[in-house]
C-alpha cells in the first residue's frame, strides 16, 4: 500500500480544521448569498439560497442598518471565500493525492445530517463510507475495491440520546431533501418504528446503536430522542466499535467534519461481524469486505507504526468473554497468516499476562 505524499497529509489536517471551524460560523448555507434590497430608501439583507431545480428561494434576513446583521453578513462573506478554497483544497487530495471520496448521494446525505447537527450530537459514521475516510486518516493509499457500497450506516450510543436534550429535525424530511423518494422500511419485528429508510432504486440509510445489556433488547428498534423520529437497530458489539470515536474530514463538495470509529475498533469489530454473517450468497460478499477491510487496516496501522493502538483494541475485545474470543479466533482462520500471526502473538501475550 503505498504511503500518502506529507504534502497531502497536511493538506488534509489543514482542511479538517477549517470544516470543523467553518460548521460554527453560521447558519447559512455557503452555496447561498446574501444580497441588499432597498425598500423606500431603506436598505435590507434577503439570502438567495438555489432551490435544486434551476432557480432559488429568497429568505428576509433583516435591515442592512442593523450593525448585528450587517456584521454576519460580512463573517459569510469570509465564509463563503473559505468555502470556494476547501473545494479546490478537497479537489486536490481527489484528484492529485489519490484520496477516495464517497459517492455523491452519499455525501450529500452525510452533508445534510452533518449541518443539522447528527456529529454535534455524537452521532458517528461508520461502515465503508467510513472505511473510505481512513486512507486520509492514517496516510496511506487503501485498496479502493472494499470501498463500493450501497448504502450509509449510521450509529449513536443509547445513553447519549436520551441525555442531550436536543434533537435533529426529522429524519425523512433530511433525508427527502437528497432524495424525494425515501420511504421508511417497516421493521422486521412489527414495531411502526422505523431505524432504516431506502430509495426508490434501493439506496439504504440505517441507524444503529449498541445493545443494552441483554439480548431482550436485540431485533426491537430503540427509540432515539435525539434521532429526528428515526430510531436505532440494537447490535452487539457495536459500543466496542463507536466508542471514543475520532473526527476526520469527507472529501464531499468543501469537505464534511465527520466522527468516525477509531480504525483499530474498526478492524477488531470487522473481524467479529464477520463471523456473525448468516450464510447466503449476499452475505458471502459482505463477509468478505469486512476481512479485506480488517486486513487492510490491521497492516496499515503495523506500518503507520501505530500497531499498539491494534494490540490495545483486541486486548479489550478478547477480554469481554467467551463469545468475543470466539468470534476473533474463528476470524483468525479466515484471513492472511501474515495477518493473522501479527493479532496472535497480541493474544497470547495477553494470555501469558
Amino acid at each position: 500500500m503505498n504511503r500518502l505524499d506529507t504534502m497531502y497529509q497536511t493538506i488534509l489536517a489543514e482542511l479538517g480544521q477549517r470544516v470543523f471551524d467553518a460548521s460554527f460560523v453560521s447558519d447559512f448555507p455557503a452555496d447561498g448569498r446574501f444580497v441588499s434590497v432597498t425598500v423606500k430608501d431603506r436598505k435590507y439583507w434577503y439570502f438567495d439560497q438555489p432551490d435544486g431545480q434551476g432557480g432559488q428561494t429568497r429568505r428576509y434576513v433583516g435591515p442592512a442598518d442593523d450593525a448585528a446583521i450587517t456584521e454576519r453578513v460580512t463573517q459569510f462573506k469570509a465564509l463563503k471565500n473559505d468555502f470556494t478554497s476547501r473545494r479546490k483544497l478537497v479537489r486536490t487530495l481527489i484528484r492529485e493525492g489519490g484520496l477516495p471520496r464517497p459517492e455523491n448521494r452519499a455525501g450529500d446525505i452525510i452533508e445534510v445530517l452533518a449541518n443539522a447537527g447528527f456529529f454535534r450530537l455524537r452521532g458517528v459514521l461508520i461502515g465503508t463510507v467510513a472505511y473510505q475516510c481512513y486512507s486520509g486518516l492514517l496516510g496511506v493509499r487503501l485498496p479502493s475495491a472494499s470501498m463500493v457500497t450501497g448504502d450509509a450506516d449510521l450509529a449513536q450510543d443509547f445513553a447519549i440520546s436520551n441525555e442531550v436534550q436536543d434533537s435533529l429535525p426529522p429524519i425523512l424530511d433530511l433525508l427527502r431533501s437528497v432524495d424525494e423518494t425515501f420511504q421508511p422500511i417497516p421493521h422486521g419485528s412489527g414495531s411502526p418504528r422505523s431505524s432504516a429508510f431506502r430509495t426508490q432504486d434501493g439506496y439504504r440509510v440505517e441507524f444503529l446503536t449498541g445493545n443494552r445489556g441483554s439480548d431482550d433488547y436485540l431485533d426491537k428498534p430503540a427509540e432515539m430522542p435525539a434521532l429526528g423520529g428515526a430510531s436505532a437497530d440494537p447490535l452487539r458489539f457495536l459500543d466496542f466499535l463507536i466508542y471514543e470515536p475520532v473526527r476526520t474530514v469527507l472529501l464531499h463538495q468543501a469537505g464534511v467534519s465527520v466522527l468516525i470509529p477509531d480504525p483499530a475498533r474498526y478492524a477488531i469489530h470487522k473481524l467479529i461481524i464477520a463471523t456473525r454473517r448468516i450464510k447466503t450468497a449476499d452475505s458471502f460478499l459482505k463477509q468478505q469486505k469486512d476481512l479485506d477491510q480488517a486486513t487492510a487496516l490491521i497492516e496499515v496501522m503495523a506500518q503507520v507504526r501505530r500497531f499498539n493502538d491494534m494490540k490495545e483494541a483486541l486486548q479489550e475485545a478478547w477480554a469481554r468473554g467467551p463469545a468475543w474470543r470466539e468470534a476473533i479466533t474463528e476470524a483468525l482462520s479466515m484471513i492472511p497468516n501474515e495477518t493473522a500471526n501479527r493479532l496472535m502473538k497480541v493474544i497470547d501475550e495477553n494470555d501469558e499476562g
